[in-house]
């Protein structure tokens, strides 16, 4: 007890530091300082170092390309296969009936939802670094897919295609339209996973940064807004086209709602009830999640269930319940996508990378975070681009990570990614031994799990009060891309969020906040003074910050908030000095001109009576000159000193000093050095000394290329902190005074 007792009063004691050295400004503490001896190396040196070969650098090279050559050969089998086991069955159980509902929202038949779940679930095991994310379809992926596809080819063409039939020449059990759609999806996935191959390799895996959390979550709030709104006539049994582009969330409930009187009422009941299964499942799962030792699957359990149902009731031809239909057992052979479609749907492609990594990218960081383990983001941009651009040839769609399915995978003790091959395994049994099964299992079924499932992305909403109350910037930001992504489709919407982003960035960098610091007493820290009572400024003496970068953007900014928060304009009190100094010349040759009459008429005059009148009227034309009357004050005007004559004419500034902190400042650039010049040449003027201090390395150097230094404006100016330059002006304000 003593011990805590003496532990907390040292704890309150107020630690102190005494440091005595000199004042340093830039030149003096470069002057005592010595500098690494760098060579800076060629272009040609630098190819030829980054071609240079060894088996080291190879071993490596092969080890970031393909991570399972790096964990596999250390895998634990006992300590983490039963784990992985459990969470790649509990995953796989989920994964089935999750690619059937998604190739629904892709436009294109069940089946290749399974293809979807197969493949590049498969490949990521080789090449992603994430050992908890579950890659395969995606509810927003799916419907940018579906858009795009349905775009292409909408549900008006039937018997006009494309010339070749590469990919679908044995599709003899689909129609037409079903053909051109899957085309379309697999040459999206095909281009898709191109652009996210190259990006990887040219390590452009930064390009996620654009893509902010609001951004994300804004826009994948609109996009469960599209899937809710194309499952409704599923979900109704309702036969209305399919709509893409701009408002097609309106098109698509006008249409649903004109035909809501043809609503089949066996597919609603089956459908309702599902959902209400569903639910009841996940809060079980959610209420009892440290209790059970795996999730209850329950999607997979409506599927059977609906399917049993549906195959005993014969609700197809008895009630017109819509089905799955055929699910052709094996894989099929690869083939090349439809090339010729490339230039149609690049934007679309380009898009659909982007949002795929962003998604993958922040579910593996988060469970890296979690678990303590790190991820590469250049290299699952190039997993996913290989998972792509390889399943294209298989007939996938574009695919990224499902966040419910990777949290199933992660909580049911996956730890590593065997759990997600697994997955895939049991994807894969279905396709070549049982998937005839699900053939009598009613669309409306798929609809109720899409549904389900968009219930985290509805809970989104809630992110507008949050940000109400913390940020508005991120509000604004959160609010474009719901609202542009719901009405002007999911492609255009995400390219306006996008462009909204980066102009919310220009105006922070314009709009920044500008303050004028002031000293803690008897310590060397500075603070705003408007914020704390305690801080004061010296006499004298302005310190201004601005917590920004100085450029092109906001130089103007900075320099009229600066006159404006120091209460001194140097133009202003230039051209008050030039007018006083006008006026002065004025009054001056006023008053010569006064005296010359009077003694001209003095001259002339031979009285006394008349010396009387030419004093009374010269009492009575004189004028005033600064209060004083210029007969009794011209002879002392014409005596003055110049140095006394410009005081008495010069508005003189009530500081003595201003120093500019750049502690927040991270670049200059030529317009931003331009008028930090400028403010100094223009301050100088009016007798007010400029100081630079807090200049970080970087910028200093950015400014000696900028060629700001010169026999006018020298390093002596910048200081290495504030309380160094506010030392400096007062030592250098005495010196004056002496």
């Amino acid at each position: 007890m003593e011990h805590a007792e003496e532990h907390e009063a040292c704890l309150e004691q107020t630690q102190r530091y005494y440091v005595e050295r000199p004042i340093y400004n830039q030149e003096l503490l470069q002057g005592q300082l010595h500098r690494r001896e760098r060579t800076p190396q060629t272009l040609r040196q630098k190819i030829a170092h980054s071609c240079r070969c060894s088996s080291k650098k190879a071993k490596s090279h092969l080890y970031s390309f393909l991570p399972i050559l790096k964990w596999l050969p250390r895998y634990p089998v006992k300590e983490y296969l039963l784990g992985d086991i459990i969470s790649g069955i509990s995953t796989g159980v989920m994964q089935l009936p999750q690619g059937l509902a998604y190739a629904l929202l892709a436009a294109v038949p069940p089946v290749f939802g399974l293809y979807s779940s197969f493949y590049p679930v498969f490949l990521y095991t080789f090449f992603g670094t994430s050992k908890h994310i579950s890659i395969g379809t995606f509810a927003v992926i799916s419907m940018m897919v579906g858009g795009v596809a349905v775009r292409q080819v909408p549900d008006e063409m039937i018997s006009v295609g494309y010339n070749s039939t590469n990919v679908t020449e044995s599709l003899d059990y689909y129609d037409a339209r079903y053909t051109k759609r899957v085309q379309v999806a697999v040459t999206l996935a095909f281009l898709s996973g191109i652009i996210q191959l190259c990006l990887g390799l040219l390590r452009f895996g930064f390009v996620a940064i654009y893509l902010t959390e609001p951004l994300v979550r804004g826009f994948t709030t609109a996009a469960a807004v599209h899937v809710f709104t194309s499952q409704l006539k599923y979900l109704l049994g309702v036969k209305t086209n399919r709509y893409s582009g701009p408002l097609s969330v309106v098109y698509s409930i006008a249409a649903v709602l004109s035909k809501i009187t043809t609503t089949n009422i066996a597919a609603l009941i089956v459908g309702l009830t599902c959902i209400v299964l569903l639910l009841i499942g996940k809060e079980i799962n959610l209420r009892f999640k440290k209790k059970l030792p795996v999730p209850i699957p329950m999607e997979i359990i409506v599927v059977i269930i609906g399917t049993g149902v549906s195959a005993g009731m014969n609700l197809n031809e008895s009630y017109a319940v819509d089905i799955v239909g055929n699910i052709p057992q094996g894989l099929r052979a690869p083939a090349v996508p439809e090339i010729q479609l490339i230039p149609e749907i690049f934007v679309d492609a380009l898009a659909i990378a982007i949002v795929g990594f962003s998604m993958a990218v922040s579910m593996a960081k988060i469970f890296a975070l979690k678990h303590g383990y790190t991820t590469d983001g250049n290299q699952e941009l190039i997993a996913l681009g290989i998972c792509n651009f390889v399943g294209s040839f298989f007939q996938c769609f574009s695919i990224t990570c499902s966040m419910s399915r990777s949290l199933v995978q992660e909580s049911t003790g996956g730890k590593t990614q065997v759990a997600g091959a697994l997955s895939s395994i049991m994807v894969l049994l279905v396709l070549v031994a049982v998937g005839y099964l699900f053939e009598p299992l009613p669309q409306t079924v798929l609809a109720a799990i899409v549904m389900v499932n968009l219930k985290g992305m509805f809970k989104q909403f809630g992110d507008v009060a949050h940000l109400w109350r913390t940020s508005k910037i991120e509000l604004a930001i959160w609010v474009v891309a719901f609202v542009a992504s719901l009405f002007l489709g999911l492609d255009y919407g995400l390219l306006t969020a996008v462009a909204f982003a980066m102009i919310t960035v220009i105006y922070r960098t314009q709009r920044p906040q500008y303050r004028i610091l002031g000293q803690i007493p008897d310590t060397d820290i500075y603070c705003d003074v408007e914020e704390y009572e305690e801080v004061k400024e010296y006499p004298g003496l302005k310190i201004f910050q601005a917590n920004t970068s100085l450029y092109f953007a906001n130089s103007e900014s900075y320099a009229s908030t600066l006159k404006k928060k120091t209460g001194m304009d140097p133009c202003a009190i230039l051209a008050a000095r030039k007018k006083a100094q006008k006026r002065h010349a004025r009054e001056i040759k006023a008053a010569n001109e006064l005296r010359k009459k009077a003694v001209l008429k003095l001259v002339n005059s031979s009285t006394n009576d008349l010396e009387a009148s030419v004093k009374h009227e010269i009492a009575n034309d004189e004028l005033p000159v600064n209060g004083k009357f210029a007969s009794a004050d011209a002879s002392s005007v014409q005596d003055m000193s110049p140095d006394e004559h410009e005081h008495f004419v010069d508005p003189k500034p009530n500081i003595h000093s201003l120093i500019l902190d750049f502690t927040p400042v991270n670049f200059v650039d030529s317009v931003g050095a331009k008028m930090l010049k400028s403010i100094i040449k223009e301050y100088k003027e009016v007798g007010v000394s400029v100081c630079i201090a807090s200049c970080s390395g970087p910028v200093m150097n950015e400014l000696t290329r900028l060629k700001f230094f010169d026999n006018t404006v020298t390093r002596e100016l910048l200081f290495h902190s504030i309380h160094d330059a506010v030392l400096a002006c007062q030592v250098r304000r005495v010196c004056c005074t002496d």
